[in-house]
């Protein structure tokens, strides 16, 4: 599948380092995008924009830790100086941590880089999105939402905690996440989706899992099994950049096909709750997005 012509659109992508981040990244400055790219490893990220800049693309690597809430905020800023619009919003960096970390807000931190960083940073460049409409929102998701459930009195996870399961979670919170802002953003020109890339051992996801699933990811990805890395780039770009997402029935993607969430995307009250308790935690009103409606 080919990625349309992107050459009049800006796009920001989080954890375009490695993995199917990269690969999206090089779809994406292939068709023409003018690319803002994000990741923490400083030396990958400025060889991986080097490589696009040599062959003809206009992208630019920023250097940010997803998981406290000053950097998303520094990173928006950041983007806010650099350019007057922005077409699309890529949050696709994420982690499947072993053990429980806390961040300097005391958030475990694989709710902190996977669900709170892209509600926060959509919130934080929501008039720009406006600005720029029509635009859209995508947050890489997992199929593996399907298995999860939320506690609604634990939706920042500080109860008992096992990696996989805390991962699965927060898939669910993404899907959740994208629900809620579609219902918030109907009538505007800004759409938003969340895809699931695929199953995909060898994307490096897994790296701070821990032994036994890093001992499973190595052992699957020498066997064909799920997707490849470029399977799962080339959906993300596609979500991220093709005109058909905007006109999808949905707003959940399997690959680059419209696809049916898990039942509790569906539920009204466990969105608003999650949202609410979202903006709590990052100190925003829960009242966003205002956002003009088209007439």
């Amino acid at each position: 599948m080919d990625i349309p012509d992107c050459s009049e659109r800006t796009v920001l992508l989080t954890g375009g380092t490695r993995g199917i981040g990269r690969f999206a990244a090089r779809k994406l400055c292939a068709a023409g995008a003018t690319l803002l790219l994000v990741g923490r490893n400083a030396e990958r990220g400025e060889a991986t924009v080097e490589r696009m800049r040599r062959a003809g693309a206009d992208a630019v690597f920023l250097r940010y830790d997803l998981a406290t809430q000053s950097a998303v905020r520094d990173l928006a800023a950041d983007v806010r100086d650099r350019v007057d619009r922005l077409d699309a919003l890529v949050n696709n960096a994420g982690l499947a941590r072993g053990n429980r970390s806390r961040t300097e807000e005391n958030v475990p931190t694989t709710v902190a880089v996977n669900h709170l960083a892209p509600y926060l940073l959509t919130h934080e460049l929501m008039p720009l999105l406006a600005d720029s409409a029509p635009s859209r929102v995508v947050v890489t998701a997992s199929g593996v939402h399907e298995r999860a459930s939320l506690d609604r009195t634990d939706l920042d996870l500080t109860g008992p905690y096992e990696g996989f399961d805390a991962y699965a979670r927060t898939k669910l919170m993404n899907v959740l996440f994208v629900y809620e802002l579609a219902d918030r953003l109907r009538g505007t020109d800004i759409t938003a989706a969340a895809v699931h890339p695929g199953f995909i051992p060898s994307s490096g996801l897994y790296r701070d899992s821990s032994v036994w699933v890093r001992a499973v990811m190595r052992f699957l990805s020498i066997l064909p099994i799920g997707q490849s890395v470029e399977d799962g780039g080339l959906a993300l770009a596609h979500v991220a950049c093709s005109d058909e997402v905007a006109d999808a029935p949905g707003h959940y993607f399997d690959g680059t096909d419209p696809a049916d969430p898990a039942p509790a995307a569906e539920d009204a009250d466990l969105r608003r709750a999650l949202w609410d308790r979202s903006a709590e935690l990052v100190g925003v009103d829960p009242a966003w997005p205002t956002v003009q409606r088209k007439v």
